[in-house]
């Protein structure tokens, strides 16, 4: 729900709207895209970490999710959607994508690198005490206009983010084909 204070009719139409909103957001930015497309010289790249301030963790959910990536630093071509943590490919190509994971604590992290619905890599921290561990992982994929990749968090799995931007999503295209 958006807001709790207003009526479900209310909350209802809020909720269309911010999905009017952010289709017509997805429509511009491929637009845009398809300017460079055009020109010949498309310009895709992106990086960005979980948080823009503040620390703690990300997670436990119920279910699996994307992890939303908030501090941009880079969005070339804006592909990058830092309210879904989603990257949509504007062009077909082969593109490169790498995350970072970071926790602390004593549970399992257990973090994913998603094309559309299909799994391609993932790692894991194991329960080793009160330490701080990091991984990441790469993918080099080839997309069609379209095509979805995001960092998904595992279900009942958290990571820690304190600033430090250890938690980090990028991904460039290497070539168009």
């Amino acid at each position: 729900k958006i807001n709790s204070l207003i009526s479900p009719t209310e909350n209802e139409k809020l909720e269309t709207m911010y999905q009017k909103l952010g289709a017509v957001e997805t429509r511009l930015q491929v637009s845009e895209s398809q300017k460079d497309i055009a020109a010949g010289q498309p310009k895709v790249a992106f990086s960005a970490a979980l948080r823009t301030s503040g620390s703690g963790y990300i997670g436990p959910f119920t279910t699996h999710i994307p992890l939303q990536y908030k501090r941009v630093f880079s969005n070339f071509g804006r592909g990058y959607n830092p309210a879904t943590g989603v990257f949509t490919a504007m062009v077909k190509g082969v593109f490169y994508f790498r995350y970072t994971m970071f926790y602390n604590g004593n549970a399992n992290a257990v973090v994913a690198l998603i094309k559309n619905e299909e799994f391609l890599v993932s790692t894991w921290d194991a329960v080793s005490g009160n330490s701080e561990d990091s991984a990441s992982n790469a993918a080099i994929v080839q997309l069609e206009v379209g095509d979805n990749v995001y960092v998904r968090l595992s279900a009942n799995r958290r990571v820690y983010e304190d600033g430090g931007n250890y938690n980090t999503f990028s991904g460039f295209l290497l070539f168009t084909n």
